[in-house]
């Protein structure tokens, strides 16, 4: 490693006139070297520290690291809006990057979450306008879509992460407003009064600063002009792109849409997904102890990437890296795995949601049964595990099944290991005695010991003009061996609070319906071999499926 000068601060003044200030963090004996830019939000001094190596480190392995606050962030003037004015400031920024004085020339982007999506803002914004583009990008956990893989899942409001994330962003905009009541609010947080309400009223007397009524007015004009798929529509160039998620990353769909985007330009493209949250990243996810490697986050492939890209490096990782908690490691593949699949059949004696040992997964539908699932408003089945809600990850649910208002369908124990890869898919014949209704589908490994431990799922709502049979939904993509003696599991529940605003059973949003309005909903659900409900597992050979 390289020593590191102490910083030096870089202020620059975009097209319009509004200066962005960042932290130039380089080498001490000067360079030349690359640039890496890195925008943010959350005040530079963070620097992506939340799941990232400092800046520093990042400068000790040979580059320039630019450090910017984005637009009316931290010292930077102007107003904040969620991402729209990434794509001039982005791509006036990386020209900027370009001719640093002590770089060689190459400029890099990397950054998490909300400076993931900047990157790919900032390259719209270039190849726009026909500057200098960013010589290669390492994006991690970030949304290709702003509504489908952040603000929206399945078309449900996410509800607890959205109004968290909207009063901390608007608390810095209020204060630089000068309205300290709203900033003394805002910091107080919500009260007890407004634990499930879609629209609090401290969120109602801080609109003025927040993005929070346009995420719930759900207007496709708005959606557009804040989304990397959108901004990049036909655009997308040849660009060697690191891509960087995690199995319970609220935003993972987002991850493995950018990618396949980019393969379709490129074959520089690299694929990394481990056994994380949003935030933190560690060793340890819900129940499972996930081994050593997962303790060591991606700085040394990020860097190993931007070293194989701007330096001539080889790179000693495989395109493809994909972590198996099930077996306490990576695994590396030239391309995208290609799986088989097997199918289950969930049926009952019709008392699957009373109790959790009544429902079972065989490899052939049995005979047509009935299960009635009773979702009562005033206590939501609960969102717990994966990227839904505490404890996060691979937590157990196994108290969660145990309600009669979740339905739960147990397998024989395997005969031998099975290796998940990929996004399974549900279809299984409901109906419900209301307009509309929320699906929760989560998929477990039932240990020995009988702790149901979460490694996938799915969220969906559904509004009474799409009642079709059956109802289908793809569950979100999952790695994990799970092992011999170990039992599958398909657990049904018509809510996941406070992850997702509860649905009223009116058949509209349930964020555009008043919370007194919600109804007691009754679902049926069908199986057998007239039903249809199956569920269709990705698995990677040479695995298969085979019960004891």
């Amino acid at each position: 490693m390289l020593p590191v000068a102490e910083p030096e601060i870089i202020r620059t003044a975009m097209a319009d006139g509004t200066e962005l200030v960042a932290d130039l963090y380089r080498p001490a004996d000067g360079g030349p070297y690359p640039v890496l830019v890195l925008r943010l939000p959350y005040g530079r001094a963070v620097a992506s520290t939340v799941v990232l190596a400092h800046p520093a480190w990042y400068a000790a392995q040979g580059y320039l690291v630019l450090v910017q606050d984005v637009r009316g962030r931290g010292a930077s003037g102007g107003r904040f809006r969620v991402l729209e004015d990434d794509v001039d400031d982005g791509a006036e920024t990386l020209a900027l990057a370009a001719d640093l004085k002590g770089g060689n020339g190459q400029v890099a982007s990397y950054g998490f979450s909300y400076h993931g999506m900047n990157q790919f803002m900032a390259l719209s914004g270039a190849i726009r306008a026909g500057t200098r583009r960013p010589d290669a990008m390492a994006v991690v956990m970030a949304a290709w879509n702003v509504r489908d893989h952040w603000a929206y899942e399945g078309n449900a409001f996410r509800l607890q992460e959205n109004r968290e994330w909207a009063r901390q962003m608007a608390v810095e905009v209020a204060r630089r407003a000068g309205d300290e009541a709203v900033v003394a609010a805002l910091l107080s947080g919500f009260s007890q009064a407004e634990a499930s309400d879609v629209h609090p009223g401290l969120l109602q007397q801080a609109s003025a600063y927040s993005h929070y009524a346009d995420w719930l007015a759900d207007d496709a004009a708005y959606w557009r002009r804040v989304s990397p798929d959108h901004a990049l529509e036909g655009l997308v160039p040849d660009l060697p792109v690191l891509h960087v998620g995690g199995w319970h990353d609220v935003m993972l769909e987002g991850t493995f849409a950018a990618f396949s985007a980019f393969s379709a330009k490129s074959r520089q493209q690299r694929l990394m997904i481990g056994p994380w949250t949003h935030i933190p990243w560690g060793r340890h996810s819900g129940a499972l102890d996930c081994g050593p490697e997962a303790a060591e986050g991606v700085d040394r492939e990020i860097v190993g990437f931007f070293d194989e890209v701007l330096k001539g490096r080889e790179l000693a990782q495989s395109p493809v890296r994909l972590y198996d908690a099930g077996k306490a490691g990576w695994r590396d593949f030239p391309t995208p795995p290609a799986v088989e699949t097997v199918t289950l059949f969930p049926g009952s004696n019709g008392r699957a949601a009373t109790t959790s040992h009544d429902g079972w997964l065989m490899p052939e539908p049995q005979q047509a049964c009935t299960d009635f699932l009773v979702h009562d408003p005033w206590r939501p089945a609960p969102a717990h595990g994966l990227h839904l809600g505490a404890p996060y990850g691979f937590a157990d649910r196994c108290m969660v099944d145990d309600r009669a208002d979740v339905a739960v369908y147990t397998s024989p124990p395997l005969a031998e290991a099975l290796v998940l890869c990929g996004a399974a898919d549900l279809a299984v014949n409901i109906t419900s005695d209301r307009p509309g209704f929320d699906l929760c589908c989560m998929l477990s490994m039932v240990t020995p010991d009988a702790r149901a431990i979460a490694i996938t799922g799915g969220y969906r709502t559904l509004l009474k003009e799409e009642k079709s049979q059956p109802f289908a939904m793809t569950l979100r993509p999952a790695m994990m061996t799970v092992p011999a003696g170990y039992r599958l599991r398909l657990s049904l529940q018509a809510s996941a609070f406070p992850a997702f605003a509860v649905n009223p059973g009116s058949g509209r949003p349930a964020h555009q319906s008043p919370a007194q309005q919600a109804e007691v909903t009754t679902l049926r659900i069908m199986t057998g071999a007239e039903a249809a409900s199956r569920l269709t597992l990705p698995i990677l050979p040479p695995s298969g499926l085979i019960f004891a």
